[in-house]
């Protein structure tokens, strides 16, 4: 396929899904941190084995400009089963999914097999993501996808130059993008733009390898976690049903024991005595099993600390300065942005307005 008409993909790191979350379901943020940033790198994988795609990029957040912006979130996590829904959308506000839900459930020999290449125990879920947004591109035409593009390098440069490159784009009335006129191809303003946009893809490519190594660290204590976890989803549910059984019969048998004890009748006495003390002793075993279920969920709880990643610092050569970024993958880029902006600022220097070319068959 001609490169004009493959579509980059920007796959923005999962939401965790964390806000409000019931802590009855057994939800550990740290691990479902991890979780988001571990999924969206076997996603691109995906897509990439294809070859239909261009550059299949994990990034930070929404803001950052792709052909195909792709967003999960994750609805549910265990060893046993995993929930996402997904939003695909193209740069001219296209939908392609609207919240897909994908779900699927690991088999009980998924963390027991041995491979020399192990394949993830939800892959089918990725693999179903990726040939479902195949097979849209697909009934894509290919002027539309050159469109496409357009529409993300005009994007792209107004974001840095909103004054320059206004009125080259509209909205249509269903708020989707329509290109109304270009750039003159060699306009310098433009060649500006197509040289920050190239150091921006080289940082990002620079992430990549941030995410991937990050991967190859969590697969090992995330897989360990996984098994652990498919274990305890099912070693869980036994606990509370039994746990919640005998502290209803207890409870049932302590009020009728409690009742009998008022009567006159000694046999009825002594065998309120005996429902008491029976009914203590399920609520008592209840409790065991309760407190013995919280034990996993606290062992669980630091294996998923133990999967927080770090990144070190980055040093940008500068021309006339170097600059050095920190913080979290996603303050650095948000760091780099500024960066970007500063240096687009500094080389567009005194270059007059774009000059237009001929209009698009876009127009209104």
């Amino acid at each position: 396929m001609a490169e004009d008409l493959l579509l980059d993909v920007g796959i923005v790191i999962f939401d965790p899904n964390l806000d409000g979350y019931d802590e009855d379901e057994q939800v550990y943020p740290e691990v479902r941190k991890a979780e988001a940033h571990f999924m969206p790198i076997l996603l691109s994988e995906s897509m990439q084995a294809s070859g239909a795609w261009g550059a299949v990029r994990v990034v930070p957040d929404s803001s950052q400009i792709s052909d195909l912006r792709v967003e999960g979130k994750i609805l549910y996590s265990d060893g046993e089963q995993l929930k996402l829904v997904v939003t695909a959308t193209d740069s001219r506000g296209n939908v392609w999914l609207d919240n897909k839900a994908y779900e699927g459930r690991a088999s009980r020999y998924a963390y027991t097999m041995t491979s020399r290449t192990p394949q993830d125990s939800f892959q089918a879920i990725y693999n179903n993501i990726a040939n479902d947004l195949l097979e849209l591109q697909d009934t894509i035409r290919p002027q539309d996808r050159r469109n496409i593009r357009l529409v993300t390098e005009l994007l792209f440069a107004r974001s840095f130059s909103p004054e320059a490159f206004a009125g080259y784009l509209a909205k249509s009335r269903q708020g989707r993008y329509l290109v109304m006129r270009l750039p003159a191809e060699q306009d310098p303003m433009l060649e500006r733009i197509r040289s920050i946009r190239e150091r921006d893809h080289l940082f990002i490519d620079t992430m990549q390898e941030y995410y991937t190594t990050f991967n190859g660290q969590m697969i090992g204590p995330y897989q360990e976690w996984r098994k652990l976890s498919y274990e305890e989803a099912i070693a869980l549910r036994e606990l509370r049903e039994q746990s919640t059984r005998r502290m209803i019969a207890g409870g049932v048998a302590i009020l009728a024991g409690i009742a009998a004890s008022g009567s006159s009748d000694s046999y009825a006495r002594a065998g309120a005595s005996t429902a008491v003390l029976g009914g203590g002793y399920l609520l008592k075993s209840g409790l065991e099993k309760r407190n013995e279920a919280e034990i996993h969920v606290e062992a669980l709880d630091e294996l998923g600390q133990s999967l927080e990643a770090e990144i070190t610092p980055q040093v940008i050569e500068l021309q006339d300065r170097s600059v050095m970024l920190s913080g979290s993958v996603e303050d650095q880029y948000a760091q780099w942005r500024e960066l970007l902006a500063e240096i687009y600022r500094t080389e567009i220097g005194g270059l007059e307005l774009p000059q237009d070319s001929a209009p698009t068959p876009d127009q209104l």
